[in-house]
């Protein structure tokens, strides 16, 4: 069993919407159930959803271990970057999910990375996402890092949380930026009314931190590179939105109807550079533009002449 143990910076919100806000990877219903449960106190005591949190406030989460599912491996190709007897990196094509959650227990990533791999892979996050240290959207492409044993999983842990690892993705925008370069700065958390989505507007926003450059201008579009320097879920989308500048065939994020022919967002992880769990070697992996991001580009280029 895992125990969380945090203290709150608010006074007033609901305990459900800040544990929502700061733990991202537990869905605000599963978090009612372990309270409901009796799984989390505050300053020692059981409380409800309905809680309101002052500051100072202990809050201890205790998340019972995960049930044993059995995911099974599937031969499905991977465009392998690189693989050695510590890590494997992929550049995962757009529409598959990363790892199995509820409606998606096969043809995942994961599903694949375990007929690929066997048992060489670590165990650290469980059945359910064997190897896998980060994530990226099921229609975001590029470049994803799986490890294959703990020792390597743990070292490219602690960089991804010192953020020393390098995340470069490319993406087309909306509109047409006045300046070639810049930051966003700007906490996310769970969106305030819409709990599915992400939010600059959140009362319990994280840090999180996107440096964009201009590639390319079309009119009406921008062809941008954006390098992370947090990893918040969602964060370019969320990030490019906020400024008025949402990504192309984001219907989540932006515009419900796109001028062109996309299955969601156009976002590509293109650059992914790490020190090696071993060497201690830099090493880049480049993953390159899928077919659609390449021929969506060609299209502007021609319409923009």
């Amino acid at each position: 069993m895992d125990q969380i143990n945090l203290i709150s910076d608010m006074n007033g919100e609901r305990i459900d919407r800040f544990l929502s806000g700061n733990l991202e990877d537990l869905s605000r219903s599963y978090i009612q159930k372990l309270m409901k449960d009796g799984r989390i106190l505050v300053n020692g005591k059981p409380v409800k959803a309905n809680y309101k949190l002052s500051a100072g406030d202990e809050i201890c989460v205790s998340v019972p271990e995960p049930e044993t599912l059995d995911i099974q491996p599937e031969n499905i190709p991977l465009d392998i970057l690189y693989e050695d007897d510590d890590i494997l990196v992929v550049n995962k094509p757009k529409g598959m999910v990363v790892h199995p959650s509820p409606g998606h227990y096969s043809h995942t990533l994961v599903n694949a990375v375990l007929y690929h791999c066997g048992e060489n892979l670590s165990g650290i996050n469980g059945v359910i996402r064997p190897g896998i240290v980060h994530r990226i959207d099921m229609d975001t492409t590029g470049s994803l890092l799986i490890c294959k044993n703990d020792r390597s999983h743990q070292i490219l842990a602690e960089q991804l949380k010192e953020h020393s690892i390098t995340r470069r993705y490319h993406a087309v925008v909306y509109g047409n930026f006045k300046e070639e370069r810049g930051t966003v700065n700007a906490p996310i958390g769970r969106h305030p009314v819409d709990r599915k989505k992400m939010s600059t507007k959140s009362s319990s926003g994280r840090p999180a931190v996107t440096h964009y450059r201009v590639l390319e201008r079309f009119g009406n579009y921008t062809y941008i590179e954006c390098e992370l320097e947090t990893g918040r879920t969602h964060q370019i989308r969320v990030h490019m939105s906020s400024i008025g500048h949402p990504i192309l065939g984001d219907a989540v994020y932006g515009p419900a109807k796109c001028p062109f022919n996309l299955e969601g967002q156009t976002l590509h992880a293109k650059i992914l550079g790490i020190r090696h769990p071993s060497t201690g070697e830099y090493m880049e992996f480049d993953a390159p533009l899928p077919e659609y991001f390449v021929s969506l580009l060609n299209l502007l280029r021609k319409q923009n002449f």
